[in-house]
């Protein structure tokens, strides 16, 4: 008499996670949409033009190896008059037009090694970048894969909802026939009546949380969600055991190996700033062609070589200074590998408790749900016969609603878990996850501009 219809929509909302039925053609995965947040996500391509912007620091050092030429170009107007002491012209030059044109080109042959360090540490500061850039490619697919997951369990739970008030309002019109025919209580009826309007507002709550996922989805993804595919965890892809994943995540996480290349710039930077102690050598050569500087002479041509070395001695403590300070900021970065590195192995373990939980979790909850529905069954056949109230078989119905929301639940964390296990690694990636996409190599753009000695165009046309 009670809950025949429950139990079919409920179990195909649990199935919406739990397997793969017959779906459109053009039904989502999780693959096209990693896809998409790949290519498509602005938080990551403003990181990317972040990584192109830094490329620009390499030719830029590099400009200290090259020489430097200037034209100066002058013109103008002169007069000169003289007097004697007797009032009388002595000098008379006037008026004439002087103009001048001349070419300086200078170039720098030691300067304490400081370009070949600025050019060291502009190398490191790219590839730090695209370090940085990996992590934040990890960020996205991670959150990507999360919100998937998210909207199929949201998705999920909602079905679960909107089954259980369908069966809630039959059994409170069976319970009202029943009390129509004196079998049961005011009371019957108005427990049914609460548990309905309960579920109701578990409802209406569960439809508020799926909008707000699916403003999110399409926010991290680019989208609408739409025909989901349940999607399986990525354990092939993670090392057999907790130790193995430790070490792969202090060596190939970003925010690690980000660090380590910070260190290097620190120390290159102390090299820089001990290059200021030391001896300039420049070499300039310069010609000139000048024309009318005095009535006399009406053209000059001049030309010069010049080496010039300039030792400092004393520049008011400045550069010992900056010496100082960037010892201090490289023992600055090398306490902070330290620390990333805590962090690195503190978030793999942590991920992987998580996953490990998960599997549990997943297993205790099919075996809650298959025990709930089978209480629920008893429940409502015992009540046919009379040997159970009403209050019963809302609360049977009740826990199994709870069961089944709870196994929705332990799919979803199930999944992301494992993502955050590959996360914490350093390799959530399109090539380990085989994502249908060409991956963005940052390497392409930098051969682009490493050595343009001129031009204002990005690669890009821009």
């Amino acid at each position: 008499m009670f809950g025949g219809r429950f139990l079919g929509g409920a179990t195909t909302a649990v199935v919406f996670l739990g397997q793969v039925a017959a779906f459109p053609a053009c039904a989502e995965t999780m693959e096209s949409a990693l896809q998409r947040a790949y290519q498509s996500n602005p938080q990551l391509n403003a990181q990317r033009a972040l990584v192109r912007a830094t490329d620009e620091n390499v030719p830029q050092a590099l400009a200290g190896y090259r020489p430097k030429a200037a034209v100066t170009m002058s013109g103008g107007y002169s007069y000169t008059s003289e007097l004697s002491n007797f009032g009388r012209p002595k000098v008379f030059q006037g008026p004439n037009s002087p103009h001048a044109i001349g070419l300086t080109v200078s170039q720098t042959l030691y300067n304490g090694n400081q370009t070949a360090n600025k050019t060291r540490a502009a190398e490191n500061q790219v590839l730090g970048a695209r370090e940085s850039l990996r992590l934040m490619e990890q960020s996205v697919l991670l959150a990507a894969a999360t919100i998937y997951m998210d909207y199929l369990r949201d998705a999920a739970i909602l079905e679960v909802q909107r089954s259980n008030t369908k069966v809630l309002e039959v059994t409170l019109r069976q319970t009202r026939e029943r009390y129509a025919a004196g079998l049961v209580t005011p009371t019957d009826v108005a427990q049914s009546e609460a548990q309905l309007a309960a579920a109701k507002s578990q409802e209406l709550s569960a439809e508020s949380t799926l909008t707000t996922t699916r403003a999110n989805f399409r926010r991290i993804i680019g989208n609408e969600p739409a025909n989901l595919k349940p999607a399986s965890p990525v354990d092939r892809y993670l090392p057999a055991t907790v130790r193995d994943a430790t070490n792969l995540a202090l060596v190939e996480n970003p925010s690690v190996t980000a660090a380590m290349y910070g260190i290097d710039v620190s120390f290159l930077t102390v090299k820089i700033n001990e290059g200021a102690l030391l001896p300039t050598v420049t070499l300039q050569a310069a010609t000139q062609k000048s024309w009318q500087q005095t009535i006399i002479q009406t053209k000059q041509f001049t030309a010069s070589a010049t080496a010039q070395a300039t030792v400092p001695i004393y520049q008011g403590g400045a550069e010992y200074s900056l010496i100082r300070q960037s010892k201090e900021t490289l023992e600055q970065q090398r306490l902070i590998l330290e620390q990333v590195r805590d962090q690195a192995r503190a978030d793999l373990v942590t991920a992987w408790g998580q996953l490990a939980a998960g599997k549990a979790q997943v297993a205790a909850a099919q075996s809650q749900v298959a025990a709930s529905e089978l209480a629920y069954l008893g429940t409502t056949k015992e009540a046919q016969v009379g040997q159970r109230t009403v209050i019963d078989i809302l609360n049977a119905q009740q826990t199994l609603v709870n069961a089944r929301v709870a196994l929705v639940t332990a799919q979803h964390d199930r999944v992301v878990a494992s993502y955050a296990v590959l996360n914490a690694i350093g390799r959530l990636s399109p090539e380990v996850l085989h994502l249908p996409t060409m991956t963005y190599d940052p390497s392409v753009h930098y051969q682009q501009v490493r050595d343009n000695w001129v031009g204002v165009r990005t690669p890009g046309g821009r």
